[in-house]
């Protein structure tokens, strides 16, 4: 299909002529008015490329190329000014403008065809590139979108199958992703915190909870499961799920080629959950900010939900017993910032957990 060239000119005389050169090459309209012309360029089909005449009785020729400009549609058609006005100034503001070229009247038709063939070719070549980025762009999009699902699947599957082992914990694991996110929410403007929880870092530490007890797959069914107690002996052995968490999350990060993965948090937080702001927690009695901040997180959230959760070895309790246990655990077992932001939300704890409840196992 020929290319559209678009003359605009109020000189029917001047239209003529160019239209008699264009015809051998090219599709030709015409429009006599700068209204007419941006009512062509916006219609379904714009032209390729525009010869336009500066001095027009309605608009002129340097407000219809602004006019173009400022609409997506219409802002990369080149255009080139065919004009009697031939100084300096005018051919520096038609270019400042937009313009690609700038040609006197009366034009050279060979110069008029080599110029459109010009600049043609290049707006053609720009279009490629533009449509090549933007594929690109909308691959980027659609692979992470796909990395992210992978993700999601991977973090859900694991950690479920460490519920699997541990069936009275219901949806101990979802639970505990809201509170993540709840409280990363909250304390993201901390000063403490500042700069340490985008958007992506929250959502990350989300889907990481789901994995803060994949250990207790590598624990026996006869400590695990004990409807009571654990001996001193049985206890140590229990502790070790979170190094066994660790070791199977960092088994799997050597199987990506990446020095950040994904799985880091999930790491620091199966690896670290037990850790107390004290040093009193285990298993390696690291204190304050020397926890990772994923675990302080997690810490938090995982003993609130086990407070309000019913065991085997206890009751459930009441969502004030537990929120009052946590507070005055600020500064021994908890980050006490992390502590008191809890209690800004502690509602929404009890929201989450009235919604995502075990049937007959969690009181909220």
């Amino acid at each position: 299909m020929k290319p559209t060239i678009l003359i605009v000119d109020d000189a029917y005389e001047s239209i003529t002529v160019l239209s008699e050169l264009l015809n051998h090459e090219y599709r030709s309209l015409a429009a006599t008015t700068g209204e007419k012309a941006l009512r062509i360029c916006s219609g379904d089909k714009p032209p390729d490329l525009i010869l336009l005449d500066i001095m027009m009785p309605d608009l002129d020729g340097y407000e219809v190329i602004r006019r173009l400009k400022l609409e997506p549609r219409t802002a990369e058609i080149p255009v080139i000014f065919l004009t009697a006005k031939s100084n300096v100034q005018d051919e520096q503001k038609g270019l400042d403008l937009g313009a690609v070229d700038y040609i006197t009247k009366p034009p050279s038709p060979p110069i008029v065809l080599a110029r459109i063939r010009t600049h043609l070719h290049a707006k053609q070549a720009s279009d490629f590139i533009r449509s090549r980025r933007d594929f690109l762009e909308n691959e980027v999009i659609r692979r992470t979108r796909e990395i992210r699902t992978i993700q999601d699947v991977a973090m859900v599957a694991m950690g479920s199958l460490a519920e699997t082992r541990d069936n009275e914990t219901g949806n101990h694991i979802r639970r505990t992703q809201f509170y993540m996110s709840v409280l990363g929410e909250r304390i993201r403007d901390h000063p403490r915190f500042r700069g340490s929880l985008s958007d992506e870092t929250i959502d990350l530490l989300r889907k990481s909870a789901s994995l803060h007890d994949i250990g207790k797959v590598g624990i026996p069914d006869s400590i695990l499961l004990k409807p009571g107690k654990l001996s001193p002996e049985e206890f140590a052995i229990m502790k070790t799920h979170t190094t066994l968490g660790r070791d199977a999350i960092l088994a799997g990060e050597k199987l990506l080629d990446s020095p950040a993965s994904f799985l880091h948090h999930s790491r620091e937080i199966a690896w670290c959950h037990h850790e107390k702001w004290d040093g009193s927690g285990y298993p390696r009695g690291l204190r304050a900010d020397e926890i990772p901040l994923s675990a302080r997180l997690m810490a938090l959230s995982d003993v609130y939900d086990a407070l309000i959760s019913k065991r085997v070895y206890k009751a459930a309790f009441p969502h004030e017993t537990a929120a009052r246990i946590i507070q005055e655990g600020a500064g021994t077992h908890f980050d006490p910032d992390i502590a008191a932001a809890f209690l800004d939300v502690s509602d929404r704890f009890k929201e989450i957990a009235s919604m995502h409840g075990d049937q007959g196992g969690n009181e909220g």
